[in-house]
């Protein structure tokens, strides 16, 4: 009985897999908000009510999609920000990973940059959630920098959201690229205009705490 139900179980994670994977081919070329249920079921190869044993609509399909691309993303956030060096070593190395990522899964980049701001509330909204997340976190880590002693909680998290956003446009701009098939020129570009990004915030950042509350920082 045991072994019938863990076939059944395996079947069932596989049809899944199938549908996300699917749909993120399919979002190649549209909006989530314009998929339809039936398209993904047909490139499937299962009858439109299977879809209701592993998701409650699309917009909930699209959910699931936002968790699996942006659990992609954590490690290389994550190493974005801890990469050890110095500032310019960190850069370069920020800025790779970025590539690197963006070379290694651009159908979640592309729904991510996409889906951000697009027409479906319930994935706007569980993107921001997690973006959101990853702020939080990657304000933990920066307060474990020596460059954030004397920071409040708020400005360690404002300074954080600064990285993620900045770490999302630079994916974007990596993945124009790739997408248009630009050779080392173009990527180099980018990878230039990456680095002076993180710089000016770098240099922000060394220099948050020197003038007084009323020059910027105190302001709500």
């Amino acid at each position: 009985m045991s072994h019938t139900l863990g076939i059944r179980q395996a079947q069932k994670q596989k049809t899944r897999r199938a549908l996300l994977d699917a749909a993120l081919e399919l979002l190649e070329g549209q909006s989530l908000s314009s998929l339809g249920l039936r398209e993904v079921t047909r490139a499937v190869g299962v009858a439109p009510t299977a879809f209701y044993r592993h998701f409650r609509s699309v917009a909930d399909l699209g959910v699931a999609l936002v968790e699996e691309a942006l659990d992609s993303l954590h490690p290389t956030i994550r190493a974005t920000v801890s990469t050890a060096g110095d500032g310019e070593e960190r850069i370069a190395r920020a800025v790779a990973l970025i590539a690197a990522h963006v070379d290694a899964y651009p159908a979640h980049v592309r729904f991510i940059t996409r889906e951000r701001h697009g027409g479906v509330r319930p994935v706007r909204e569980a993107i921001r959630e997690q973006l959101a997340r990853f702020a939080e976190e990657v304000g933990e880590a920066l307060a474990d920098d020596p460059v954030s002693v004397g920071w409040s909680e708020d400005d360690r998290l404002m300074l954080a959201q600064l990285y993620v956003d900045q770490m999302l446009a630079t994916a974007s701009l990596f993945l124009e690229a790739l997408e248009a098939e630009a050779g080392p020129p173009e990527r180099e570009r980018v990878t230039r205009l990456a680095a002076r990004r993180l710089r000016l915030i770098g240099i922000g950042r060394r220099h948050w705490l020197d003038g007084p509350a009323e020059g910027g920082r105190g302001i709500p």
